[in-house]
């Protein structure tokens, strides 16, 4: 497959579906992929198949190498509209992931103030003190929550975590008190030679019932848009993704759809 693991420590900018220019940081080494999660639509490959035993970068290299960009992007007349932590794993497992943020926010501040700083995690984390608090003080904190249901979680996403499970994520996801987005990733097909399907009445009952509780400010849902490390994957279609949308919509919810 078509493996996209990001080789620099700041790349882009890129141009997000999701969140306009993009400028992407990795806080992992280029060679490899580190995450809590083992997910069967990652566009990184399985954590199996890209293990690293590269030093993951420090934070004054992640600091330096921000302003380095940012400086070259203003000399083009582009900023960008978003930094984004994303990259070749869980952003937030990185032990210095709290300092990065400071240094970040600082960074914004003086080289590009009307940008925001968003997160991609995958919601593992948020026990971690430091952790959460670091996620408060940026503007976009986009968690994932793929499902409602303890085995669909370890079909699709396959936590490492063998505690992990929805109770312990939603209550996590609370404590935001609605300052988060919620992503949720629809997808279809089989793993295993057992149906793999998210978007089933139950689930998509139980995920509007699980949005009331997080309250969140926006939600993002999307489908497949790259080849997959699974390849028994496939899209869900406009219409049926648009009709998600549209039901928590009617319960008062900010949904954007990216197909």
């Amino acid at each position: 497959m078509s493996t996209i693991l990001f080789d620099k420590i700041i790349y882009g900018p890129i141009h997000s579906r999701r969140l306009g220019v993009s400028l992407g940081v990795n806080l992992f080494p280029a060679d490899g992929k580190l995450c809590t999660f083992n997910c069967v639509y990652c566009e990184c490959g399985f954590n199996e198949d890209h293990r690293t035993h590269t030093p993951l970068p420090r934070r004054e290299e992640v600091k330096e190498q921000l302003v380095k960009k940012l400086d070259e992007m203003r000399a083009s007349g582009l900023l960008p509209d978003v930094i984004t932590f994303a990259g070749n794993g869980e952003p937030t497992l990185h032990p210095d992931f709290a300092n990065i943020i400071d240094d970040t926010i600082a960074v914004r501040n003086q080289h590009c103030p009307s940008a925001k700083i968003a997160v991609l995690s995958n919601s593992t984390m948020l026990d971690r003190e430091p952790v959460f608090e670091a996620l408060c003080k940026v503007e976009d904190n986009i968690m994932k929550l793929d499902s409602i249901l303890d085995s669909r979680i370890r079909q699709i996403d396959n936590p490492n975590k063998p505690g992990f499970c929805f109770d312990t994520l939603l209550r996590n996801l609370c404590r935001f008190k609605g300052n988060l987005i919620i992503q949720t990733m629809f997808l279809r097909g089989e793993r295993d030679g057992i149906k793999l399907d998210n978007t089933t009445e139950e689930e998509i009952t139980g995920w509007i019932d699980a949005l009331k509780q997080i309250k969140p400010r926006q939600v993002m849902i999307y489908t497949v848009d790259r080849e997959t490390p699974l390849k028994s994957l496939y899209k869900v279609s406009k219409p049926d993704l648009d009709a998600i949308a549209e039901r928590a919509r009617n319960e008062g919810f900010d949904v954007t759809v990216s197909y």
